[in-house]
Protein backbone atom coordinates (compact mmCIF):
# COMPACT_ATOMS: atom_id res chain seq x y z
CA UNK A 1 0.00 0.00 0.00
CA UNK A 2 1.47 3.54 -0.84
CA UNK A 3 1.27 6.73 0.96
CA UNK A 4 -1.63 9.62 -0.24
CA UNK A 5 1.36 12.00 -1.10
CA UNK A 6 2.53 11.45 -4.31
CA UNK A 7 6.13 11.68 -3.89
CA UNK A 8 5.77 8.43 -0.89
CA UNK A 9 5.40 5.32 -2.45
CA UNK A 10 5.22 1.57 -1.06
CA UNK A 11 9.10 0.96 -3.09
CA UNK A 12 10.34 4.21 -2.25
CA UNK A 13 12.78 3.52 0.94
CA UNK A 14 12.96 0.02 -0.36
CA UNK A 15 14.06 0.19 -3.75
CA UNK A 16 16.70 3.58 -2.63
CA UNK A 17 17.51 1.17 0.56
CA UNK A 18 18.84 -1.72 -2.25
CA UNK A 19 22.41 -1.88 -1.81
CA UNK A 20 22.22 1.43 0.17
CA UNK A 21 25.38 -0.02 2.49
CA UNK A 22 27.93 -0.73 -0.52
CA UNK A 23 27.19 2.65 -2.18
CA UNK A 24 27.08 5.14 0.94
CA UNK A 25 29.18 2.84 4.00
CA UNK A 26 27.71 3.61 7.16
CA UNK A 27 25.83 6.93 5.76
CA UNK A 28 21.95 5.96 5.85
CA UNK A 29 18.59 7.63 6.58
CA UNK A 30 18.10 8.67 10.23
CA UNK A 31 14.85 9.94 11.68
CA UNK A 32 17.11 12.77 13.38
CA UNK A 33 18.67 13.67 9.63
CA UNK A 34 15.08 13.55 7.97
CA UNK A 35 13.81 15.83 10.99
CA UNK A 36 16.38 18.44 10.73
CA UNK A 37 16.23 18.32 6.61
CA UNK A 38 12.26 19.41 7.03
CA UNK A 39 13.06 22.57 9.05
CA UNK A 40 15.74 23.35 7.02
CA UNK A 41 13.29 23.11 3.94
CA UNK A 42 10.48 24.70 5.84
CA UNK A 43 13.04 27.87 6.41
CA UNK A 44 13.65 28.32 3.12
CA UNK A 45 9.65 27.82 1.88
CA UNK A 46 9.50 30.65 4.46
CA UNK A 47 12.15 33.12 2.71
CA UNK A 48 10.70 32.37 -0.65
CA UNK A 49 7.44 33.78 1.00
CA UNK A 50 8.92 36.42 2.43
CA UNK A 51 10.44 37.89 -0.52
CA UNK A 52 6.98 37.59 -2.77
CA UNK A 53 4.87 38.73 0.02
CA UNK A 54 7.30 41.85 0.31
CA UNK A 55 6.33 42.52 -3.51
CA UNK A 56 2.50 43.34 -2.58
CA UNK A 57 1.47 46.63 -1.90
CA UNK A 58 -2.09 46.91 -1.98
CA UNK A 59 -4.62 46.08 -4.71
CA UNK A 60 -2.14 48.31 -7.32
CA UNK A 61 0.63 45.51 -7.20
CA UNK A 62 -1.81 42.59 -8.29
CA UNK A 63 -0.56 42.53 -11.83
CA UNK A 64 3.17 42.27 -10.31
CA UNK A 65 1.85 39.43 -8.10
CA UNK A 66 0.71 37.45 -10.90
CA UNK A 67 4.24 36.25 -12.26
CA UNK A 68 5.36 35.52 -9.04
CA UNK A 69 2.48 33.48 -7.76
CA UNK A 70 2.46 31.54 -11.57
CA UNK A 71 5.94 31.24 -11.59
CA UNK A 72 6.46 30.08 -8.37
CA UNK A 73 3.51 27.10 -8.83
CA UNK A 74 5.02 25.87 -12.84
CA UNK A 75 8.73 25.83 -11.42
CA UNK A 76 7.51 23.92 -8.15
CA UNK A 77 5.43 21.49 -10.02
CA UNK A 78 8.89 20.82 -12.18
CA UNK A 79 11.25 20.86 -9.45
CA UNK A 80 8.65 18.33 -7.91
CA UNK A 81 8.68 15.98 -10.56
CA UNK A 82 12.61 16.44 -11.09
CA UNK A 83 12.72 15.33 -7.48
CA UNK A 84 10.18 12.55 -7.58
CA UNK A 85 11.78 10.49 -10.64
CA UNK A 86 15.48 11.89 -9.69
CA UNK A 87 15.49 10.85 -5.62
CA UNK A 88 19.45 11.43 -5.73
CA UNK A 89 19.03 14.86 -6.50
CA UNK A 90 16.95 15.58 -3.70
CA UNK A 91 19.56 17.34 -1.58
CA UNK A 92 19.67 19.83 -4.53
CA UNK A 93 16.24 19.89 -5.94
CA UNK A 94 14.38 19.94 -2.29
CA UNK A 95 15.81 23.01 -1.47
CA UNK A 96 15.12 24.55 -5.25
CA UNK A 97 11.48 23.13 -4.56
CA UNK A 98 11.41 24.77 -1.16
CA UNK A 99 12.58 28.34 -2.15
CA UNK A 100 10.36 28.43 -5.25
CA UNK A 101 7.13 27.22 -3.42
CA UNK A 102 7.31 29.64 -0.65
CA UNK A 103 7.75 32.49 -3.52
CA UNK A 104 4.27 30.73 -4.72
CA UNK A 105 2.96 30.66 -1.26
CA UNK A 106 3.78 33.87 -0.17
CA UNK A 107 2.15 35.97 -3.21
CA UNK A 108 -1.52 33.82 -3.06
CA UNK A 109 -1.00 34.57 0.88
CA UNK A 110 -0.48 38.43 0.14
CA UNK A 111 -3.95 38.37 -2.12
CA UNK A 112 -5.99 36.57 0.52
CA UNK A 113 -4.63 38.53 3.68
CA UNK A 114 -5.70 41.77 1.28
CA UNK A 115 -9.42 40.49 1.23
CA UNK A 116 -9.33 38.96 4.73
CA UNK A 117 -6.68 39.98 7.25
CA UNK A 118 -5.29 38.05 9.66
CA UNK A 119 -6.55 35.26 8.07
CA UNK A 120 -2.41 34.00 6.62
CA UNK A 121 -1.54 34.01 10.76
CA UNK A 122 -4.36 31.76 11.33
CA UNK A 123 -3.75 29.21 8.80
CA UNK A 124 0.01 28.92 9.20
CA UNK A 125 -1.13 28.53 13.17
CA UNK A 126 -3.66 25.71 12.25
CA UNK A 127 -1.11 23.97 9.94
CA UNK A 128 1.39 23.36 12.26
CA UNK A 129 -1.14 22.71 15.01
CA UNK A 130 -2.37 20.18 13.42
CA UNK A 131 0.96 18.77 12.09
CA UNK A 132 2.13 18.48 15.61
CA UNK A 133 -1.36 16.93 16.92
CA UNK A 134 -1.41 14.13 14.13
CA UNK A 135 2.57 13.85 14.89
CA UNK A 136 2.01 12.95 18.83
CA UNK A 137 -0.91 10.99 17.37
CA UNK A 138 0.96 8.62 15.35
CA UNK A 139 4.49 8.56 17.75
CA UNK A 140 1.72 7.43 20.94
CA UNK A 141 0.20 4.89 18.75
CA UNK A 142 -3.32 6.36 19.13
CA UNK A 143 -3.59 6.49 14.98
CA UNK A 144 -1.76 3.72 13.31
CA UNK A 145 -1.11 3.01 9.76
CA UNK A 146 -2.94 0.20 9.23
CA UNK A 147 -3.65 -1.48 5.49
CA UNK A 148 -7.44 -0.13 5.74
CA UNK A 149 -6.44 3.02 6.26
CA UNK A 150 -3.87 3.42 3.79
CA UNK A 151 -6.48 2.19 1.12
CA UNK A 152 -8.92 4.67 2.71
CA UNK A 153 -6.80 7.75 2.36
CA UNK A 154 -5.10 6.86 -0.99
CA UNK A 155 -8.47 6.67 -2.19
CA UNK A 156 -10.10 9.98 -0.89
CA UNK A 157 -6.97 11.53 -2.01
CA UNK A 158 -6.99 10.42 -5.49
CA UNK A 159 -10.83 11.28 -5.02
CA UNK A 160 -9.63 14.92 -4.60
CA UNK A 161 -7.06 15.29 -7.11
CA UNK A 162 -9.81 13.90 -10.16
CA UNK A 163 -12.31 16.52 -8.80
CA UNK A 164 -9.71 19.50 -8.72
CA UNK A 165 -8.68 18.08 -12.78
CA UNK A 166 -12.31 18.02 -13.58
CA UNK A 167 -13.09 21.46 -12.31
CA UNK A 168 -10.20 22.68 -13.91
CA UNK A 169 -10.63 21.22 -17.45
CA UNK A 170 -14.49 22.20 -16.94
CA UNK A 171 -13.17 25.90 -16.19
CA UNK A 172 -11.27 25.97 -19.82
CA UNK A 173 -15.40 26.03 -21.02
CA UNK A 174 -16.84 28.35 -18.77
CA UNK A 175 -18.07 25.99 -15.69
CA UNK A 176 -17.26 24.63 -12.92
CA UNK A 177 -17.93 22.80 -9.64
CA UNK A 178 -20.05 25.44 -7.45
CA UNK A 179 -18.86 23.77 -4.62
CA UNK A 180 -15.22 23.87 -4.93
CA UNK A 181 -14.49 27.62 -4.62
CA UNK A 182 -18.14 28.53 -2.97
CA UNK A 183 -18.90 29.26 0.41
CA UNK A 184 -21.72 27.81 0.41
CA UNK A 185 -22.96 25.15 3.31
CA UNK A 186 -21.83 22.36 0.74
CA UNK A 187 -17.99 24.13 -0.36
CA UNK A 188 -17.29 24.68 3.28
CA UNK A 189 -18.33 21.24 3.93
CA UNK A 190 -16.21 19.83 0.74
CA UNK A 191 -12.95 22.28 1.97
CA UNK A 192 -13.75 20.60 5.28
CA UNK A 193 -13.51 17.29 4.43
CA UNK A 194 -10.32 17.97 1.91
CA UNK A 195 -8.94 19.28 5.00
CA UNK A 196 -8.98 16.29 6.51
CA UNK A 197 -7.70 14.30 3.96
CA UNK A 198 -4.90 16.38 3.90
CA UNK A 199 -3.73 16.39 7.63
CA UNK A 200 -4.31 12.62 6.99
CA UNK A 201 -1.82 11.96 4.63
CA UNK A 202 0.69 12.93 7.06
CA UNK A 203 -0.02 10.04 9.21
CA UNK A 204 0.64 7.87 5.66
CA UNK A 205 3.95 9.73 5.66
CA UNK A 206 5.35 9.62 9.14
CA UNK A 207 4.91 5.66 8.40
CA UNK A 208 6.93 5.69 5.59
CA UNK A 209 9.61 7.56 7.00
CA UNK A 210 9.63 5.40 9.69
CA UNK A 211 9.84 2.86 7.19
CA UNK A 212 13.05 4.17 4.89
CA UNK A 213 14.62 4.86 8.49
CA UNK A 214 14.46 0.89 9.52
CA UNK A 215 15.60 -0.50 6.26
CA UNK A 216 18.50 2.14 6.06
CA UNK A 217 17.86 3.74 2.80
CA UNK A 218 20.48 5.67 1.74
CA UNK A 219 21.66 9.52 3.39
CA UNK A 220 20.02 11.49 0.43
CA UNK A 221 16.62 10.06 1.28
CA UNK A 222 16.73 12.38 4.38
CA UNK A 223 16.35 14.84 1.64
CA UNK A 224 13.41 13.20 -0.15
CA UNK A 225 11.35 12.24 2.92
CA UNK A 226 11.97 15.90 4.21
CA UNK A 227 10.10 16.76 0.89
CA UNK A 228 7.77 14.86 0.61
CA UNK A 229 6.68 16.15 4.36
CA UNK A 230 7.07 19.69 3.32
CA UNK A 231 4.42 18.97 0.09
CA UNK A 232 1.66 18.02 2.17
CA UNK A 233 2.33 20.53 4.57
CA UNK A 234 1.98 22.86 1.32
CA UNK A 235 -0.92 21.02 0.58
CA UNK A 236 -2.51 21.17 4.08
CA UNK A 237 -1.47 25.27 4.15
CA UNK A 238 -3.25 26.47 1.20
CA UNK A 239 -7.19 23.78 1.84
CA UNK A 240 -6.77 25.80 5.35
CA UNK A 241 -6.54 29.12 3.86
CA UNK A 242 -9.64 28.05 1.07
CA UNK A 243 -11.85 26.67 4.43
CA UNK A 244 -10.92 29.84 6.20
CA UNK A 245 -11.57 32.41 3.38
CA UNK A 246 -14.88 30.49 2.70
CA UNK A 247 -15.96 31.11 6.30
CA UNK A 248 -14.98 34.38 6.21
CA UNK A 249 -16.68 35.16 3.55
CA UNK A 250 -20.16 34.56 5.19
CA UNK A 251 -20.00 36.86 7.74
Amino acid sequence: MQSGNPALNKNTFLDAASGALASHGDEVMTLNGTVNKTGLLLVLVLIGATYSWSQFAGPASLPAMLPLMLGGAIGGLILALITVFKKTWAPVTAPLYALVEGVFIGAISAMFEMRYPGIVMQAVGLTFGVAAALLLAYRSGLIRATEKFKLGVVAATGGVFLLYMANMVMGFFGHSMGFINGSSGLGIAFSAVVVVIAALNLILDFDMIESGVNVRAPKYMEWYGAFALVVTLVWLYLELLRLLSKLQSRN
